[in-house]
């Protein structure tokens, strides 16, 4: 069952507050038994991936947005009503658009936009 401190790391990151949802779903994670403990993971090399690339670190976030959606395969289509093959479906999109992009910069680079983390098919 996943708890309130899961949702609030949820809207941390529809927030683009990366680091801060990082941090409180490290938590969870830490505490956690599987299955769920893979799947806060997935969530938190997403987040990571996501705050690298905002801050310029095109390496670390197709590192991290690959692991992290690697890892969150195994739960679409939703797992504890998180609509898991959305957010997987605009991760990837951002992998392969940053993966595909020759710009240094986030300013520079085409983004698809970032993925959000949905509930059943809404935000």
């Amino acid at each position: 069952m996943l708890t309130q401190s899961f949702w609030q790391g949820v809207e941390e990151f529809n927030q683009q507050q990366f680091y801060p949802c990082h941090d409180t779903l490290e938590a969870l994670w830490m505490e956690a038994a599987e299955p769920e403990r893979a799947f806060y993971q997935g969530i938190i090399q997403i987040a990571v991936g996501c705050y690298h690339l905002s801050n310029d670190n095109k390496r670390g976030a197709a590192i991290l947005l690959g692991e992290g959606t690697r890892k969150l395969k195994d739960y679409q289509p939703f797992y504890e009503g998180v609509d898991v093959s959305t957010f997987l479906t605009e991760s990837i999109a951002l992998l392969e658009a940053l993966q595909q992009s020759f710009h240094d910069k986030i300013k520079e680079f085409p983004t698809p936009g970032w993925p959000k983390i949905r509930t059943e098919g809404k935000l």
